[in-house]
């Protein structure tokens, strides 16, 4: 009998580049969803230059640990540049939207409530 998985998307038990698991296309928002459930979502982006995200909410916080290239994200009207090797946390039911100023891709994790 075979173990249910919880994360999808990916192959186990194997070491990947986190970064190459999803290709940028022009003009473009690409995504690869690894879980999503009532207490978390975890979904890598790949952004195209100019591209973004508009503004809305989310039921939990989101964390965000970019992995290449420039984003503007604004949270409740404050506007933060993010570049690689940085992560920032957007909280829960704040307006947030994102710009990709370069071609960016990130990791994202929503953790909601029970």
């Amino acid at each position: 009998m075979t173990q249910e998985a919880f994360i999808k998307n990916i192959t186990f038990s194997e070491p990947q580049v986190l970064l190459n698991l999803v290709e940028y296309q022009e003009g473009r928002v690409v995504s690869r969803t690894f879980a999503q459930n009532r207490v978390i979502s975890l979904t890598l982006f790949a952004f195209a230059k100019g591209e973004g995200l508009s503004t809305h909410t989310a039921v939990g916080d989101a964390f965000v640990q970019v992995l290449d290239g420039e984003a503007q994200i604004t949270i409740g009207g404050k506007e933060v540049l993010v570049r690689p090797g940085e992560v920032l946390v957007m909280p829960a039911n704040i307006p947030h939207s994102l710009h990709a100023a370069k071609r960016f891709k990130m990791l994202l994790v929503v953790v909601k409530g029970n």
